[in-house]
């Protein structure tokens, strides 16, 4: 049923839940396992031009840590990619070049005005993803 899944992290408590149920989910039907962490061009783009490279590499750097986290979180194989670009879209295209069969994700769980005025990026991967898209919510004060 699965054989390819991606993991989407940015290595947030949000996603931790998330990387597990993907992982367990991989494990159950003996799936590749891809993790993907992608560096926001925007937020890049919209600092101060001094600190642009800076800042490039100080997320390139986070985006490898959580890659890490979720390789060092299993017994399994598990190819990771760094991405910059919008992540949403980055994530699409990402699902599309491996065949994905689905594509992991955390929320934090937000809704109503704080969804409008914050924005989130799993539900843009649910909006224009090609592939299904597992969302996992983190449980308040619960890291399992």
């Amino acid at each position: 049923m699965f054989e390819t899944i991606v993991i989407a992290t940015d290595g947030s408590d949000s996603v931790s839940r998330a990387v597990a149920v993907a992982l367990d989910l991989a494990e159950r039907f003996d799936a590749t396992v891809h993790a993907l962490s992608v560096v926001d061009a925007d937020e890049v783009s919209s600092s101060p031009e001094t600190v642009r490279d800076q800042l490039r590499e100080a997320l390139s750097e986070q985006a490898s840590e959580a890659l890490s986290a979720v390789a060092e979180s299993t017994g399994q194989p598990v190819t990771t990619a760094v991405r910059e670009g919008r992540p949403a879209t980055e994530i699409g295209s990402y699902a599309r070049e491996v065949d994905a069969d689905v594509v992991a994700t955390g929320t934090r769980g937000r809704h109503g005005e704080n969804r409008f005025l914050i924005g989130s990026v799993a539900e843009r991967v649910v909006r224009t993803c090609p592939v299904p898209v597992l969302t996992v919510r983190q449980l308040a004060g619960d890291d399992a």
